[in-house]
């Protein structure tokens, strides 16, 4: 079905075909054929590009109802060429209202609530003399006094959320406008703008690098707003941009076009082409700088904004503002609609006892009442009596309940904010309820879905431990040599001498240093080796000190812990690393540096000292690293094993440590046949793989270094008290798996002792299916006789059999997914297997997770659970999940304060969500259903007296008790009772009413002669065992005439564990994969190719001129070799107790 579209330029005009789609009535794009031989495929532009001044926003997405655009068209420097699209600006919107529409959709929303709309409708009927004998005030005051004070607290919400627009929105950025650089606010930034951004600088807009102050094109940005991650990532220009540099000139005359995909939320992928100066050239998401991100260590860059506002990567991952109600106002909606059904019977019953009485007897009044004859009709008599009792007995839910439960929201919301215990005294942050309308929720979640970094963890590592030779340092012994806590009072190794040392780093242990004295050479060459084995690049600040930049936090541990024990890395070049051994400058000639990646779970170097030897170092996962040692280490082997299992056990982060010394033939040799496999066009990567599998052997092992990624104060205690109070937590991280599964173990919600750890890591819809399959097949194993027994059930049961299906459930079992596999998993027929699976896991870890797959999770249980949910996270990748839970928590201080202002309730610390849920939730749900059993007894009892005087009154409509008079009832017990009781109070405690009164108090210590007396105790005792043993012998037997499905399932248990044999508790063992280094990890190549290309580096020396100091790769192509290596989403993680799916 050709699409008819217009453009400038018939040479342009594609014909467009549209095939209709087989759900709804939508249409989708299948190819575009431009005249001329161009074509797009796949949505993306792989022919003839338009030329300035023709218009292409024909290329839009087919729909009945609106065009959409398949692909996106960008021209740099040119704001009219791109208004043509009309595409989004840089303005963002996270507020709900403005001026126009706050008035309307408030009241939608408020006159949701069943009670409000029942009101309105009572103030109506108010307003007809004929059917009410109330006044028409006495409705709309409080009426319009609730939706007046919720009205108010949602505009001060909302004016909030406008305000941290404006701030966002009004930020300076540098833009190259007419060939020279002003300054614009980020929300008069448009599509093609070429922007300026200098260091510690947030990005504006998703943009196209196009050069940097870095060689080549590189820049480093660090993306904690997007993924929580705040190790830095390297992007690089195209070779073509990254000669534009600084010119202004040149920049403003760059007209190049891009054409690419259309705005989404994949925050890893990105396709497009750029074609300048008749050349196309490819890019991928190694170009492009999303917004949200912060450029670091460059000085300054040059980028082509490609999506703005709402386009960009960051605004798509952020879900919508929900309105957010509670169970409680649901269910108050319900008990409404019931006790206006209640009301309708009570009314329909009196009005036809007027109906009857008026036939019957009325006729002896109506002398008196002067009725005209055409008003004498019983029929008609008892309809407007219906009425006038609808608006009598409307006190059977009245307005004022729903002003009580504002404030008594209020109050508990004041009762979070003035809590002591959750204010986090050393930034000065308290609690703070951002909602009055949740509170009560917080008694009731079932499901917690946090964040890991800064939410669990402080993002901090830190060098804890080492064995070294077979000895453990960073232990604490007393004078007998036990070993023993560390305690503040400990004093740790005096660093203050060494003018380079890292003043936070700190180590108990003083055995080290005197081992480093004493000249030990294994303790030199194990800190040699962490000084020199890495990809840490060094420079100075000002004041002279001397700064890391990380890929990892692991490694900058590692290389500060080398730092302070007197092994300072200096600086490094393509060819050399200079570091400072014991005061003594000493710089190695690096001659081949073997790159981790997700295969390898190791990286090596290979350097050559002044002395001429050539050693190999490496570092990496001890299961692999093992594998690789000489014969001759194996009893330092089994020493070494017991010391990670010792530090594995404490949740510590390890890795294996050793080296090899190299004949220099044998060097040479090896080097050549490395550099044939570089420059070989087939099979290069597998030849490489093969001769670092050759070089890397007969290792000698030197020990094993222990990280500990420091979780926040009281988050182990937080999840467990959690844990006992049956509260399921799931962790949703866009970290690495490994380092999710370590600060798993690290807050015990994963341990050894599991019987399984399932860890689902397909790779497309079938393999996620089967691998979730047998997962429950082994889950189930021991029960599947009575899960099979259970398998037909009527779906009114389903979510009973759910939860008795878990009880089934006898063992701990975690599930571990990563986001690429849980994109699989969430689509329609495989996410009830992943639900039901999870649901019946002790633990849920997610990891590599984007933002959006984070609300959908916390959808898909919301939906099929039916269970009250909780999302806490730090930063603006965790705004989609707090947003879509039932209760969102933001951590503030930690990643900005995105989080917060999305948030429901926010406070500083996660160990403060314990507090907030077991105490405030449970005194807030407590005491409002204690306030609504109440509300509805009395104001049953005080309606059913006007319907009992009905009868009394021959069903006239007439009221019981007068207006004012209830309202003066009400004001005297209120107010009475409170002054009552304040004035006994202060009686009983004042000092001056002993001495008016003496013979009043005599007494005074009577209750401890009273409990002498036996009468005392024997009513004691027959009271309670009156109140008790009835309820106690009911229980009882109830539960054994009368089981339910719940104790059957119990039963059931017990016999099964009496009839099966006693069997012995099988010995604890090491998860040896389960603690790794998450360098080691990583989802795609290190720095290794990067740093030895020399592309980071400006140069500095002189190259070498020895061939043996050179290190051949291949540096026009290494950018390249980068992108065609696919990057691995799958980890592997436990080899010997997880099951292999």
């Amino acid at each position: 079905m050709p699409a008819a579209v217009t453009s400038s330029s018939s040479q342009a005009l594609p014909d467009l075909y549209c095939s209709k789609s087989s759900t709804k009535d939508d249409f989708f794009f299948t190819s575009t054929t431009f005249r001329g031989g161009a074509s797009v495929s796949g949505g993306i532009l792989v022919g003839h590009l338009l030329r300035p001044g023709e218009r292409s926003g024909i290329i839009m997405f087919c729909s009945e109802k609106k065009l959409r655009e398949v692909e996106r068209i960008v021209k740099a420097n040119d704001r009219e060429y791109n208004e043509k699209f009309q595409y989004a600006d840089n303005r963002i919107h996270t507020s709900k209202y403005n001026i126009l529409t706050f008035l309307p959709i408030n009241l939608f929303e408020q006159f949701q609530r069943v009670a409000n709309a029942y009101f309105l409708c009572l103030l109506i009927l108010q307003l007809i003399p004929e059917i009410s004998s109330l006044t028409w005030f006495t409705t709309i005051v409080p009426l319009v006094l609730v939706i007046t004070m919720t009205a108010v607290k949602d505009a001060t919400d909302d004016y909030f959320r406008h305000k941290s627009d404006n701030q966002v929105n009004n930020r300076q950025s540098e833009v190259l406008i007419n060939c020279k650089l002003q300054n614009e606010k980020w929300m008069n930034v448009k599509v093609g703008d070429i922007i300026k951004l200098e260091n510690n600088q947030f990005v504006a807009a998703d943009l196209l690098l196009l050069s940097s102050s870095e060689p080549h094109g590189l820049c480093y940005v660090e993306t904690a707003e997007l993924d929580g991650e705040t190790n830095l990532k390297v992007r690089h220009a195209l070779s073509v941009t990254s000669e534009l540099g600084a010119d202004i000139s040149r920049l403003a005359r760059f007209d190049g076009i891009v054409v690419c995909e259309v705005p989404n939320n994949k925050l890893d992928k990105f396709m497009g082409i750029l074609s300048w100066k008749d050349s196309k050239h490819s890019l991928n998401n190694e170009k492009i700088i999303l917004r949200g991100c912060i450029l670091r260590n460059t000085s300054w860059c040059f980028g082509m904004v490609i999506f703005a506002g709402p386009d960009t990567k960051l605004m798509q991952n952020s879900g919508k503002t929900k309105f957010k109600r509670t169970s409680i106002d649901r269910l108050m909606n319900t008990l409404v609609l019931w006790i206006f059904g209640f009301l309708i019977c009570l009314g329909i019953i009196l009005a036809i006892g007027n109906s009857i009485w008026e036939s019957q007897t009325g006729d002896q009044f109506r002398t008196f009442l002067f009725w005209n004859e055409g008003e004498k009709s019983s029929v008609f008599s008892g309809f407007l009596t219906f009425w006038s009792y609808i608006i009598i007995l409307n006190t059977v839910v009245p307005i004022s309940l729903y002003v009580s439960v504002e404030v008594i929201r209020l109050g508990h919301s004041y009762f979070i904010n003035w809590d002591r215990k959750m204010y986090y005294s050393r930034k000065a942050i308290p609690a703070e309820a951002r909602t009055t309308t949740l509170n009560e929720e917080l008694g009731q979640i079932e499901y917690i879905f946090s964040d890991k970094t800064g939410t669990l963890t402080q993002n901090i590592m830190t060098f804890k431990r080492c064995s070294i030779n077979g000895r453990i340092y960073g232990e604490v012994h007393d004078d007998l040599d036990q070993k023993t806590e560390i305690t503040q009072e400990k004093e740790p190794v005096d660093f203050s001498v060494k003018s380079q040392a890292d003043r936070e780093f700190q180590f108990f242990d003083h055995n080290l240093m005197e081992s480093i004295k004493m000249g030990d050479p294994k303790v030199h060459e194990f800190l040699r080796l962490l000084a020199l084995c890495h990809t840490v690049m060094s420079e100075e600040n000002s004041a002279g000190e001397l700064i890391y930049q990380v890929q990892s936090p692991d490694e900058g541990a590692l290389v500060t812990a080398a730092r302070n024990f007197g092994f300072i890395f200096k600086s490094r070049t393509p060819e050399t690393i200079t570091i400072e051994e014991l005061g003594t400058l000493v710089t190695y000639q690096l001659l081949a540096f073997l790159d981790f990646n997700n295969t390898r779970k190791r990286m090596s170097i290979i350097v050559q000292n002044p002395e001429g030897q050539i050693k190999l170092y490496s570092k990496g996962a001890d299961t692999i690293l093992f594998e690789k040692l000489h014969p001759s280490n194996e009893v330092l082997l089994s020493l070494t094993s017991d010391h990670l299992s010792e530090f594995a056990g404490e949740g510590l982060r390890t890795l294996a440590i050793a080296y090899r010394d190299l004949d220099d033939k044998y060097f040479k040799e090896w080097h050549k046949m490395l550099e044939d496999a570089n420059a070989a066009t087939e099979e290069r990567d597998e030849r490489i793989a093969g001769l670092y599998e050759e070089i890397e052997r007969d290792l000698m092992l030197l020990g094993a270094t222990a990280v500990e990624d420091k979780l926040q104060e009281g988050v182990i205690e937080t999840i467990t008290n959690l844990s006992l109070a049956n509260i399921k937590i799931w962790v949703l991280t866009g970290d690495k798996q490994e380092t999710a599964i370590n600060i798993g173990y690290a807050c015990n919600m994963l341990t050894d002792d599991m019987n399984d750890v399932f860890v689902i890591a397909g790779n497309n819809a079938v393999e996620v299916r089967e691998e979730l399959r047998k997962a429950k097949q082994n889950l189930f194993g021991q029960n599947r006789n009575f899960s099979n027994g259970h398998v037909v059930c009527e779906k009114k049961q389903q979510l009973e059999l759910d939860s008795i299906v878990e009880e089934t459930i006898t063992g701990d079992y975690a599930l571990i997914i990563n986001g690429h596999s849980l994109a699989h998993a969430l689509e329609s027929d495989v996410k009830n297997d992943l639900l039901e699976l999870a649901c019946m896991c002790k633990t849920v870890v997610c990891c590599r997770v984007t933002p959006l797959q984070k609300a959908q999770v916390v959808e898909l249980v919301k939906k099929y659970r039916n269970a009250v949910t909780l999302a806490i996270g730090d930063g603006a990748n965790d705004v989609s999940m707090i947003k879509s839970a039932h209760i969102g928590v933001g951590i503030s201080g930690q990643e900005g304060l995105q989080a917060v202002l999305a948030s429901d309730y926010s406070f500083a610390q996660f160990r403060y969500l314990q507090r907030l849920l077991l105490v405030h939730g449970r005194w807030s749900y407590f005491r409002m259903c204690k306030f609504l059993c109440y509300f509805f007894y009395k104001n049953f009892a005080f309606t059913l007296v006007h319907f009992w005087f009905g009868f009394f009154c021959g069903f006239s409509a007439q009221i019981a008790l007068d207006t004012s008079y209830w309202t003066f009832i009400n004001h005297v017990f209120i107010w009475g009772s409170i002054a009552i009781y304040f004035s006994i109070l202060f009686i009983m405690h004042s000092n001056g009413i002993f001495g008016i009164f003496p013979n009043q108090f005599p007494f005074v210590g009577n209750a401890r002669h009273s409990l002498t007396e036996k009468c005392i105790w024997l009513v004691i005792l027959l009271t309670t065992v009156a109140s008790v043993m009835p309820v106690v012998a009911f229980r009882f037997l109830k539960v054994d005439l009368y089981p339910t499905l719940s104790d059957q399932i119990r039963r059931w248990q017990k016999a099964q564990k009496k009839a099966r044999p006693p069997s012995s508790r099988r010995p604890r063992t090491r998860r040896s994969s389960s603690r790794r280094s998450g360098y080691a990890f990583a989802h795609q190549e290190g720095y290794g190719e990067l740093i030895t290309s020399g592309k980071n580096m400006r140069a500095k020396n002189p190259p070498p001129t020895s061939e043996l100091e050179k290190t051949h790769y291949n540096s026009t192509s290494w950018i390249e070799n980068l992108c065609k290596k696919t990057t691995d989403t799958v980890s592997s993680f436990s080899q010997e107790k997880t099951v292999k799916l």
